[in-house]
């Protein structure tokens, strides 16, 4: 778990786990942020977010771009309730990575992760949280 997460109150780790979306930030290679709305899952124990997309999309081509140093933020939002999760990501296909990937999202949206041919994962480890009303 990272120091990020630990402390993390109950309240906020419920919220994360409603089947909501989120708004996932991430900067293009000219610096400029990209925003896209995206379903998501929260790995508290591991301080991990997990984002199924496809190779190609904007988010993880930026990612991929940005290296080991690429950072993304992550927003859910509902009402004057928000909480934004922010850390470096990295983008994989490794298929284990991926079957936990599409795992957590089945068991939080109740239905199947789409599965592009070019599946990837946007992992993004947690090292700074903000939030309101939670």
């Amino acid at each position: 778990m990272s120091r990020a997460t630990a402390g993390l109150p109950a309240a906020a780790r419920a919220f994360l786990a409603l089947p909501h979306t989120a708004a996932l930030t991430t900067l293009r290679p000219d610096g400029t942020p990209h925003a896209t709305p995206v379903r998501f899952t929260f790995d508290a124990s591991a301080g991990l977010v997990r984002v199924t997309t496809r190779a190609g999309a904007r988010k993880a081509r930026n990612v991929a771009a940005g290296g080991a140093a690429a950072r993304v933020a992550l927003c859910q939002a509902d009402g004057f309730r928000w909480l934004t999760l922010e850390g470096r990501a990295a983008v994989t296909d490794d298929p284990a990575r991926l079957a936990e990937a599409v795992r957590r999202y089945t068991d939080r949206y109740r239905t199947a992760s789409p599965a592009p041919p070019d599946l990837v994962v946007v992992e993004m480890a947690v090292d700074r949280v903000q939030s309101l009303n939670l």
